[in-house]
């Protein structure tokens, strides 16, 4: 058995090797699977079964038979039932398939694996869509049909796309088939019935249906595409300058066809072609009037056969040809528009006259020039002219009093009729309003309000602002319809670009004051944000001032400013400032607080932000310190009056400071007597105070003459005497001293007048 059982592993590896495909079944030699379709429409549901027979099957002879279902490699559940003669079926319903291509497998559980036995392929998809917009075009180089058509929806299956034709009393044959998966084919000559109608489809069959496109009924000679004919010469008829004549040949091989031809010409800045019909016959040539003159234009031409059915192919346009009509002498008026002063002594008046060229139509050619004169042209005679220029303005001086001028312009062919021009003064009604809104990107839409007083006409002028050369620096247009209320300006406007626009009406014999507004065909964020400035500063407030964006880089119109500031807690506040300011006062700080403040600058489309300012209030107000400042002041003031005052009062002074007698100038020091013995200073130990004890008294004599307290005039006094220890007998052997007598100190000082010492005798005192 085990070694049986070792076996067995291998003899089913290999007759799982030897599956056998039948139809859409995969079968193994003791399983089969079926499957209702092996083709459905997508997400219609699929049924399936697989039949193991158990004795054929090595391994599975004896136990159970588990039968389980995989959809490629997802597993999905099935019923397993007991079938005839001794099988195992199962069966599976998948309500919906979803997959336009899948494997079913039948897997059996042998050994705790799950071994494939059986296999199913199944497709799913839809029917053909019908084939749309089938066309055909005969070749005339080998008579061979090429048909064209749009393929429908992907069917998800292989489909057989064949076009079919048949004759009017033939058999529907197959005349080709599209090849790599391409919608045409080529029909050849010899299925072909030439001058006879045909029928020609597309078929498209699959598994699920077939599809027919709409049957085409035509004539093969009918959708013959015919090489372009060729223009040979093109010019103008003499005595209708408007008018040319073409002449043109047809292709080769078409020689002995009718044909319908088509022309087409246009100038270079026409936006489309402008196209002629009903050009029949063989060759020849072709009329047509209208052109306008001096302009140059493109011709070219196309045919096919006159008796072709409306689904006959054209021919290619021929190659273009280009030819400029005659040139004749402008035509119509100029618009004109001018602005006068004084040109200063002499009686002179300075025009700066300005005039829009003529419109192609009127300029009959190109424009060589344009002359202004002071009088309109007379038969025999030219007036004097004043300008001469290339140029649509000109400057010059008149005499004063002069009220018209004539501007005129001319070509090769001839000078136009001269435009009068007058020169009308400027002291009429202005208008009550204007305004100015986007007309789109570039363009702008003028509303006004009419006057009272009947106008002719008005003169928009619009300026860009900063002006630039080449960007319209004064840019006008003349409004002809005096009861107009509206304008659109579309003469070098430019998104984001701001335009100062001025309106000036008309009226019989005056020019009334102009109105003016501003405006942008459009506008963003502006480019920068103002940078700020901090003017000045305190404890509580900060004062803010900012320079104006220039004009450029606004990029609209300001609504306002928003100032931001923030201190370190991140307490955070903002104020709305009105654009016509330039300054701004934060109230509210917190004293010795640093604080970031940034400012933005808002349009109507956005804001931009601007760089931070970083800022700390002070500790103290202006007024505060100034109060500080003179607090401190009025206390010196004052301590230097006290001071002097003091200085002043002797009374006060003796108080404040004392008189200290100089020893050095004492009647003591002079009472000394010469002879005094010197004897050493010694300190004497320290000991309990007792009484004292007198050892020696010595009697000083006064001079004679001399009274206590006064001091009479004498020689020059010497040197001073060094100064005398006067000591006193404590007990046997240890003198103490008692004085030392200055001679040299406080100087200067004056004494009090003392009392001189009374004559005593010498005592000695008593042990």
């Amino acid at each position: 058995m085990a070694r049986r059982g070792a076996g067995t592993p291998s003899l089913l590896q290999l007759s799982l090797l030897l599956l056998l495909h039948l139809g859409g079944e995969w079968t193994l030699g003791c399983a089969s699977v079926a499957v209702g379709s092996p083709i459905v429409p997508l997400g219609s549901a699929v049924t399936a079964s697989c039949t193991i027979q158990r004795e054929l099957c090595r391994g599975l002879e004896q136990g159970k038979v588990r039968i389980s279902w995989m959809l490629d490699n997802r597993l999905v559940a099935g019923s397993q039932r007991q079938g005839p003669g001794g099988t195992e079926v199962s069966d599976l319903t998948l309500p919906r398939f979803n997959h336009t291509q899948a494997r079913l497998w039948c897997c059996v559980e042998w050994n705790g694996t799950k071994q494939r036995v059986g296999m199913a392929e199944i497709r799913a998809g839809y029917p053909p869509a019908k084939p749309l917009n089938l066309s055909c075009v005969l070749n005339l180089a080998d008579y061979g049909l090429t048909c064209q058509w749009e393929q429908g929806a992907e069917s998800h299956l292989p489909t057989s796309v064949v076009l079919k034709c048949a004759g009017s009393r033939a058999q529907a044959v197959t005349g080709c088939t599209p090849r790599g998966g391409h919608s045409q084919c080529t029909v050849p000559r010899r299925l072909l019935q030439l001058y006879r109608q045909m029928e020609i489809w597309v078929s498209a069959t699959n598994a699920l249906g077939t599809a027919e496109s709409e049957h085409l009924s035509i004539d093969p000679m009918d959708v013959a595409k015919l090489d372009p004919p060729t223009l040979q010469s093109i010019q103008s008829i003499p005595f209708q300058t408007d008018c040319i004549a073409l002449a043109w040949d047809v292709a080769r091989g078409t020689e002995h066809m009718e044909l319908q031809c088509e022309l087409r010409y246009r100038a270079p800045e026409d936006p489309a072609w402008a196209l002629v019909t009903g050009i029949l016959g063989r060759a020849g040539s072709a009329r047509r009037c209208g052109f306008l003159f001096g302009t140059q234009y493109r011709f070219q031409m196309r045919c096919r056969r006159s008796s072709a059915s409306p689904l006959a192919s054209w021919s290619e346009w021929s190659p273009g040809r280009n030819y400029t009509t005659h040139e004749k002498a402008p035509t119509g008026k100029l618009d004109a528009w001018w602005g006068a002063q004084p040109a200063g002594p002499g009686g002179r008046l300075s025009v700066q006259l300005r005039w829009k060229a003529p419109r192609q139509r009127e300029a009959n050619g190109r424009v060589l020039g344009y002359r202004v004169t002071l009088s309109p042209r007379r038969r025999g005679r030219d007036p004097p002219t004043v300008c001469n220029t290339t140029h649509t303005q000109c400057n010059f001086s008149v005499p004063a009093g002069t009220g018209r001028v004539y501007v005129s312009a001319y070509n090769a062919a001839g000078e136009s009729a001269p435009t009068e021009v007058i020169l009308l003064e400027r002291k009429g009604q202005p208008l009550a309003g204007l305004r100015a809104v986007p007309g789109g990107e570039r363009s702008l839409w003028v509303h006004w309000e009419a006057p009272l007083a009947p106008v002719t006409s008005y003169v928009l002028e619009w300026q860009r602002v900063p002006a630039e050369p080449g960007h319209c620096s004064a840019c006008w247009q003349v409004e002809r319809d005096g009861a107009a209320t509206t304008a659109l300006i579309q003469d070098g406007i430019e998104p984001f670009q701001r335009y100062n626009i001025s309106l000036y009406p008309l009226y019989e014999g005056s020019v009334g004051a102009p109105v003016h507004t501003a405006a942008y065909s459009r506008q963003k964020a502006p480019s920068h944000a103002p940078k700020l400035h901090l003017r000045r500063i305190s404890k509580s407030e900060a004062e803010l001032c900012w320079e104006p964006l220039p004009v450029e880089e606004q990029n609209g119109f300001i609504t306002s400013y928003t100032i931001f500031w923030a201190n370190s807690l991140a307490d955070v506040a903002s104020a709305t400032v009105s654009p016509s300011l330039s300054s701004f006062v934060m109230r509210g700080l917190q004293p010795s607080t640093l604080y970031k403040v940034h400012i933005r600058a808002s349009t109507a489309a956005g804001g931009t932000n601007g760089t931070s300012l970083t800022l700390v209030t002070t500790v103290l107000d202006d007024t505060e310190v100034q109060f500080l400042f003179l607090t401190l002041g009025l206390v010196f003031v004052l301590l230097t009056v006290l001071l002097i005052c003091l200085q002043k009062n002797e009374r006060v002074k003796k108080q404040l400071w004392p008189s200290v007698p100089d020893p050095a100038n004492s009647s003591l020091g002079k009472w000394v007597p010469a002879a005094v013995p010197q004897e050493p200073l010694q300190v004497p130990a320290a000991r309990e105070p007792g009484p004292a004890a007198i050892s020696t008294v010595t009697v000083l004599e006064g001079e004679p003459g001399k009274q206590p307290g006064k001091e009479h005039p004498g020689p020059a006094a010497a040197p001073p005497a060094l100064p005398r220890p006067y000591v006193r007998q404590e007990g046997p052997g240890e003198p103490v001293q008692y004085a030392r007598v200055g001679g040299a100190g406080y100087r200067g000082q004056r004494l009090l007048p003392e009392p001189g010492p009374r004559l005593y005798e010498n005592l000695r005192g008593r042990g």
